[in-house]
């Protein structure tokens, strides 16, 4: 009897962790995916172009003499290595943003990056949810950094420009939505509730 209890349980654990696999939240997660992107974008920015940095490979010169091989530090695997480890801190300044007219959801930056004026967005639009709405930002930039960091730093160090094309839509998180619209977001009609935060793949 009690071998059958535990098999029914059992059971019952693996339908609905299948059942809850298939439900992750689109918005978070391509939004988390954009934040990642932009990020990156700005930091890469901050980084001086001119400045480079020593891969370890070394060429034989014609005269003999080695040198060593350097590539630009903004974009080297070094660097992109150092800015992903860091950039899902960046979540905090993340919130839910409506769109006034078209109702479109999508998580966007409310914290300026400098004190100048043009830089504050309008407060009226976003959700604020505390730290949980941020939390559930911060665990999906981290999913999709753990799984496709070496993407990532691929796409990144080859310069591409649409980098939030590839990653977002091709490489990472599929947008499954016709609904999601060339500027981000979601439609109230196909938003899933942002607590199906759950282990299934991006």
């Amino acid at each position: 009897m009690a071998s059958w209890i535990i098999k029914i349980a059992l059971m019952a654990m693996s339908i609905l962790i299948e059942t809850t696999e298939g439900k992750k939240d689109k918005v978070l997660y391509c939004s988390a995916c954009r934040a990642i992107v932009d990020e990156l974008n700005y930091s890469i920015s901050q980084i001086d172009p001119k400045k480079t940095i020593n891969v370890g490979a070394f060429r034989l010169k014609p005269d003999g003499s080695l040198t060593d091989k350097k590539v630009p530090l903004a974009r080297s695997e070094t660097n992109l290595s150092e800015l992903l480890d860091g950039v899902c801190g960046s979540m905090s300044d993340y919130a839910l943003h409506v769109d006034p007219d078209t109702k479109i959801k999508q998580y966007k930056r409310f914290a300026p990056r400098s004190s100048d004026a043009g830089d504050f967005p309008d407060f009226n639009n976003f959700k604020f949810d505390g730290p949980e709405g941020s939390n559930d930002l911060k665990f999906a930039c981290e999913s999709i950094v753990e799984e496709f960091e070496d993407d990532i730093i691929s796409l990144f160090a080859k310069e591409t420009d649409h980098v939030v094309d590839k990653l977002c839509n091709e490489v990472s998180v599929p947008l499954q939505y016709a609904e999601w619209t060339a500027g981000g977001g979601f439609s109230d009609e196909m938003q899933p509730s942002h607590r199906d935060i759950l282990n299934s793949d991006v």
